[in-house]
């Protein structure tokens, strides 16, 4: 088990062989030889297998499990992951193009997000993708569209509900929100989409993101179907689909404990059952992103310098927050917070040391680590920034000061 920063929950991921860190079998050291040059991005299949496989056991087998792409679009991960699961949601053209070519069924893609434009609406109902309408001006759009391409197209009502998901990293849902229709709105809604050519399939539901509580979650998803319950029977017809959200957490930083699946599962297994009597013809669904790929990867930087600076030592790399904003505490958080940070080649190195770890850009909020206790650095060494498979690469201001993006990989 590789032993981080005190206070870091232990994370055992990626073994480690003489010292060095090992991802899909292969040392770092290797992998950075066949990269070419750092920083780069690695994510493990099997680990994302495991933690697929870990879902399936402790959930119904009537859940549908979906990934929503925008927590990483790598195609080659979208298509690994495309074999395994029942659905793909995204959020934009380029996702919708990297989802088709996945070779997922249309049908069992979604598209969602506020402020879809016309090209992506036309592509998405001529491919036979199912559009999560966010608003009622989008509706009408969507069928005015549909009298041009002569798809009848199938479309879900994304609800703001009335509750949101407790302690949740982001609250996609409840008060005000740029987020689906507000749930008091949409049986007037209903009522007129019901007049158009349109293919209603059910409600898209999503609460909130990244929470580490089973019993928010569990809460969270008893309301959603009783939300759902209450909307169907103003529908136009039977509900078939009902996507109840995510919200499933991983830990990042000191204090955070992995989320229980079990309970979870138990209760899902309860609602299962009482759909199969109050929304009989609906699929359940999870849209989950972070919770399957996000602890299969890793960050990769070298130490090109260290320097001390009135007393701190400052590693500075090739990296930086162009390539992982998330890490350096400007993708959301309100205190910044280091996450899981190792020297990827020296595990096994007895001599520590207090650092703080930068990137190369002319700004002092391009921090990776601040005062961490890591295994001595020197100019050559490989900062590993780990919990990096989602909302990495693609979450980060690559243009910032023109430096080249990094490589990705899937091992």
């Amino acid at each position: 088990m590789n032993k981080l920063t005190p206070g870091h929950c232990d994370l055992d991921y990626f073994p480690t062989v003489d010292g060095c860190l090992q991802i899909g079998g292969t040392s770092l050291q290797q992998l950075a030889e066949r990269m070419g040059n750092t920083p780069f991005y690695a994510y493990d299949r099997k680990i994302i297998e495991k933690r697929i496989l870990s879902l399936r056991e402790k959930l119904p087998s009537a859940i549908k499990l979906h990934y929503a792409v925008k927590a990483n679009p790598m195609p080659e991960l979208v298509h690994f992951l495309a074999q395994q699961i029942d659905g793909l949601d995204i959020a934009s053209q380029g996702e919708l193009r990297v989802a088709l070519e996945a070779s997922m069924p249309s049908q069992h893609i979604s598209f969602t997000g506020p402020g879809k434009g016309m090209d992506e609406l036309k592509m998405a109902i001529e491919a036979g993708v199912t559009l999560n309408l966010e608003s009622e001006t989008e509706m009408l759009r969507v069928a005015k569209l549909a009298e041009t391409t002569g798809v009848k197209p199938r479309v879900t009502v994304r609800i703001n509900p009335d509750f949101e998901l407790k302690s949740s990293g982001l609250r996609m849902g409840g008060g005000p929100k740029q987020f689906g229709i507000d749930a008091e709105l949409v049986p007037g809604l209903l009522q007129k989409l019901a007049d158009l050519d349109l293919d209603f399939l059910g409600f898209h539901i999503f609460s909130g993101s990244q929470s580490l509580r089973a019993e928010a979650i569990i809460e969270a998803q008893n309301e959603t179907l009783e939300l759902a319950i209450r909307l169907a029977e103003f529908a136009p017809s039977p509900v078939q689909l009902l996507n109840l959200g995510g919200g499933f957490g991983i830990p990042y930083f000191p204090g955070d404990l992995p989320l229980g699946l079990s309970p979870i599962g138990e209760n899902l297994e309860r609602l299962c059952e009482k759909a199969k009597t109050t929304l009989p013809e609906a699929t359940l669904s999870l849209e989950l992103g972070r919770y399957l790929v996000g602890e299969a990867g890793i960050y990769v930087c070298r130490v090109i310098d260290k320097k001390i600076s009135r007393g701190q030592v400052f590693l500075i790399t090739d990296g930086g927050l162009h390539q992982h904003l998330a890490a350096s505490g400007n993708f959301g958080q309100v205190i910044r917070k280091n996450y899981p940070v190792v020297i990827g080649n020296k595990m096994a190195s007895k001599e520590k040391e207090v650092v703080s770890i930068v990137g190369r850009l002319c700004t002092p909020l391009d921090l990776l680590a601040d005062k961490m206790e890591l295994a001595k650095a020197e100019v050559g060494d490989l900062v590993v920034i780990l919990q990096s498979g989602a909302y990495g690469l693609t979450a980060s201001p690559t243009a910032f000061l023109s430096h080249p993006t990094p490589k990705e990989i899937l091992v």
